[in-house]
């Protein structure tokens, strides 16, 4: 029974890896890319490593990169981090609904490695997703984005100074390739871009530039989310009294 309940286990860990190798052949141009990147900021290779393994959120590496570029303190880096990736609770929430019944420790730790790319792959499964499968997604997936992050970093060291300068025009290339495709599905997140670029630009003059982007990020979020709820409601009285 037990050597079962093995085989099974290792079927569904290679079902989860062979699921997740096409995000990890995915993250890996942006994690070069994140490496070269850290290493024009002025990390070292260490701490461009240690950075993927602790973090593991690709935008939010990105974002840290240009706020540590700035001189920006480490609080407003871990809020502004934060802020971006508060929607992990909320994906989290959504798998939980779908994967098996285990114990929390082993949930706690493959949540740690749900991104929106391993989380897509996790929701569009049929049936029950088991631990294994989301290791075996997660450890994939994960390898990839440290090594290939680490891999970037050296490299870096080889490459000429102009060519890894240049190399800083990635960063706005893959917020921009984050923000199209979402542009296209909702006009709420073109307002909201809109905002906070806006709310960002007058904010510097009197903020420093990580507490600039965290409170343009905060008010665009929730004046946009509050005119929203205003209009939804709006419609709701009128059909009422329709």
């Amino acid at each position: 029974m037990t050597t079962t309940v093995l085989v099974k286990k290792q079927t569904e860990f290679r079902s989860g890896v062979q699921a997740g190798l096409s995000i990890a052949i995915g993250y890996m141009p942006i994690a070069l890319t994140f490496g070269l990147l850290a290493k024009s900021t002025g990390l070292s290779v260490t701490e461009t490593v240690m950075m993927s393994f602790i973090v593991f959120a690709g935008a939010s590496q990105y974002i840290a990169l240009q706020l540590i570029a700035v001189g920006t303190g480490a609080f407003e880096i871990i809020l502004t981090t934060f802020i971006l990736n508060i929607r992990h609770f909320l994906m989290c929430a959504s798998l939980n609904e779908k994967v098996e019944e285990d114990h929390p420790l082993k949930k706690a730790l493959y949540s740690f490695g749900v991104t929106d790319e391993t989380f897509s792959v996790a929701a569009v499964k049929e049936g029950t997703v088991t631990t294994g499968y989301m290791f075996g997604v997660i450890s994939v997936s994960y390898g990839s984005w440290v090594v290939f992050s680490g891999i970037g970093h050296l490299l870096g060291s080889s490459l000429p100074d102009v060519l890894q300068q240049s190399m800083s025009v990635a960063l706005y290339a893959m917020f921009i390739g984050l923000l199209v495709p979402s542009l296209k599905k909702q006009r709420k997140v073109v307002v909201l871009a809109a905002c906070a670029a806006i709310l960002n630009t007058i904010l510097s003059f009197f903020l420093e530039p990580g507490w600039s982007i965290v409170a343009a990020t905060l008010l665009s979020a929730v004046g946009v989310e509050a005119v929203v709820q205003m209009g939804g409601n709006k419609e709701e009285e009128e059909v009422e009294h329709g």
